[in-house]
């Protein structure tokens, strides 16, 4: 069977031009000579629709647009991720579904047997699980339809305990399938592809059939969909890879020599940098903002930041902003200006000495008998916050947030200050990640001046200051936030792990501490499998200590 896979990047509630964008893949795999076109989950309206589900007409409207989709359907079949109501009576308002079409009518639905609720997802919020996957008869073939999470079952994933034990790749193979065909919309964090992709082809062995899985692709608010769209022979071999963190149109001939986009199988740090680059892009341009806005210090966060931003945006839309202090130092200023130079983005200086003077001047009264601290650290940082907003403000530009996921983690970052702006692009990249990429980025011209790389991180908000002041060495850090924040582990086994106690002691004291801040903050990026912000729920006031 000749099969047409779209991997499309849909908006949230966007129907008129996500229904467009199904039209038109339709039609281009037809005329290559599809004989079955398969979309991802919930193409129609967007994943994840999250409440707009809850809005009275915002369902019906789903359902009419997916009408209109099937109008358009003609001889050669389609499958289409969509919302379904629930006319029983009973249960959950809607069906997360999939609706086979086939010349101008949905002649099936197959309803998602499996609904994630856990980490980013929230399904059981709004659907009724199906009891069993269905099987539609085409031209002779029989095809059995599941949706996502109804593959995700396998022995290795924890997560399949919350369906005691239903398993709908079990009960298709007892159907006796010719093809099996999985909608997705699969969230992407680095490490997952591999486990996709043996989730699919032991489906295939299972099964003793070729399985289509068709993902979705883009960025929708914190989550970033890669694609990697792929179909395994019966026999597990996949013979198609579609591209990663792009839309991609392709027809498949199952029994084909093996055809890999060259992005489908790439390196960790290719796929990070992917992933940022596609999710700010996509919350930028989906969010109608055309410009971006980034304040330089000279360190290696905000550059990093920068080449995203000039990537994702265009060297042209990206204004760079030094904003030296008393403090700053001249090589600080110096690595702003070069990488701006070396990205070609706009470069603008604001000095704000005078504003910080001021400032100080007009607390000293209410401040007199008391000793310099945070506080005025911190009042730098609030009025560089100040003005770049009102940057964003006048030039309609979004403001990145640069801080990465180890200040955030311990609080290292100024609320109302270095904290503000519209999106945290690297809020779920470690420090030593930030290194990575950063020399990564530089592997063929030094783009991020070495300097920058080399030179102690320094938050500058005093003289002489260095990170490691009040923090320990960033590998170390990282390996203990990845334990007590990622893993949940407790101090008690981290220091089992050979972590100085007095360390890892600081170190939790200050993540459960800083839980207010992160409560504040822009959404960010997801690259990891527990980010801060979407799927992770910590109160806030809370005793706990581990």
């Amino acid at each position: 069977m000749r099969l047409g896979l779209a991997q499309l990047n849909p908006t949230v509630g966007d129907l008129a031009g996500n229904r467009r964008k199904i039209l038109d893949a339709y039609a281009a795999l037809v005329a290559q000579g599809a004989e079955l076109v398969v979309f991802p989950e919930l193409i129609v309206c967007g994943y994840p629709p999250r409440d707009l589900l809850l809005k009275r007409h915002f369902v019906p409207d789903v359902v009419a647009s997916m009408a209109q989709i099937a109008a358009a359907i003609g001889d050669v079949p389609a499958v289409v991720g969509t919302v379904e109501l629930n006319l029983s009576g009973s249960g959950r308002p809607f069906f997360n579904a999939a609706a086979f079409c086939h010349r101008g009518q949905i002649i099936a639905t197959a309803r998602k047997c499996l609904l994630p609720t856990y980490d980013v997802f929230d399904e059981d919020r709004y659907f009724e699980p199906a009891v069993e996957p269905i099987v539609v008869t085409h031209a002779g073939q029989r095809v059995g339809i599941t949706i996502c999470e109804d593959i995700w079952t396998h022995p290795m994933i924890g997560t399949r305990r919350l369906y005691h034990g239903l398993d709908p790749v079990a009960q298709l193979a007892m159907q006796k399938c010719d093809l099996m065909v999985n909608l997705s919309a699969s969230p992407w964090n680095h490490g997952k592809g591999g486990v996709r992709e043996k989730l699919v082809t032991d489906s295939a062995r299972a099964l003793g059939c070729p399985v289509a899985y068709v993902n979705a692709v883009g960025g929708n608010d914190e989550l970033i969909f890669d694609g990697r769209s792929l179909v395994s022979t019966a026999t597990g071999t996949i013979t198609a890879g579609l591209a990663a963190f792009s839309e991609e149109v392709r027809l498949v001939d199952i029994g084909s020599v093996p055809q890999l986009s060259s992005s489908f199988q790439q390196t960790d740090l290719a796929d990070i940098y992917a992933a940022l680059v596609l999710g700010l892009r996509d919350y930028a341009q989906k969010s109608g903002f055309k410009k971006a806005l980034i304040a330089l210090s000279g360190g290696i966060d905000s550059a990093l930041v920068a080449v995203i931003a000039a990537e994702a945006f265009g060297a042209a839309n990206v204004i760079g902003v030094s904003l030296p202090s008393s403090i700053s130092s001249q090589h600080s200023r110096d690595d702003a200006r070069v990488l701006a130079e070396n990205l070609g983005i706009r470069f603008e200086t604001v000095a704000i000495a005078e504003a910080v003077a001021s400032t100080e001047a007009a607390l000293g009264p209410i401040f007199v008998g008391r000793p310099r601290d945070v506080t005025e650290e911190n009042i730098q940082a609030r009025i560089r916050g100040v003005l770049m907003m009102a940057l964003s403000n006048k030039f309609g530009a979004l403001l990145l947030t640069t801080g990465n996921k180890s200040e955030m983690a311990v609080g290292y970052c100024t609320l109302y200050g270095d904290m503000c702006g519209g999106l945290a692009v690297i809020s779920d990249v470690f420090k030593m990640q930030v290194y990575a990429l950063s020399r990564w980025i530089n592997r063929d011209r030094e783009i991020i001046p070495a300097n920058t790389i080399d030179k102690p991180p320094s938050a500058e908000l005093r003289p002489g200051q260095v990170d490691q002041d009040s923090l320990p060495p960033y590998d170390q850090l990282d390996a203990i936030l990845t334990g007590y924040v990622e893993e949940g582990l407790s101090r008690r086994d981290l220091v089992a792990q050979g972590f100085p106690e007095t360390v890892v002691n600081d170190i939790a004291r200050k993540v459960d501490l800083n839980e207010y801040k992160r409560k504040q903050a822009a959404p960010g990026l997801k690259i990891t499998p527990l980010a801060f912000g979407v799927g992770r729920r910590i109160p806030i006031v809370q005793k706990y200590v581990s």
